[in-house]
């Protein structure tokens, strides 16, 4: 499967799963910009993550963007080549495993810590 081609599964993938978002949060979940990865970058590793990190969100958290010193735009990163090797190649699993890591980053992005996301089942 090309990159190319895991991106547009990926999307699609991100898109249903806003659909299926509470109406109230389909708007703040449609204004985080999506960035599709092969990899996470030297930096990303160099912060301490692990080279098979499946996706980070950064930025500043909902409603927090002012209370922060420099505040950066908030946005979720996928990284689908480490996501289809999760996936084992099974593209059932790779759309499963794009779900929930979508869900899981914009959970950070509403301010949910990890407590809270494992008690949505989004861990």
């Amino acid at each position: 499967m090309t990159h190319a081609q895991l991106t547009e599964i990926a999307a699609a993938a991100v898109g249903a799963a806003q659909r299926q978002l509470p109406p109230e949060i389909r708007p703040l979940a449609r204004g985080v910009p999506v960035h599709y990865e092969r990899l996470p970058a030297a930096d990303v590793i160099a912060d301490g993550f692990p080279d098979d990190i499946l996706g980070l969100f950064t930025g500043s958290a909902h409603g927090q963007e002012l209370a922060a010193d420099n505040p950066a735009p908030a946005q979720i990163l996928l990284y689908v080549d480490n996501l289809w090797d999760y996936a084992e190649d099974d593209l059932e699993v790779f759309r499963d495993e794009v779900r929930l890591t979508y869900l899981h980053e914009l959970g950070h992005y509403l301010g949910w810590d990890e407590d809270d996301l494992t008690a949505r089942g989004l861990d």
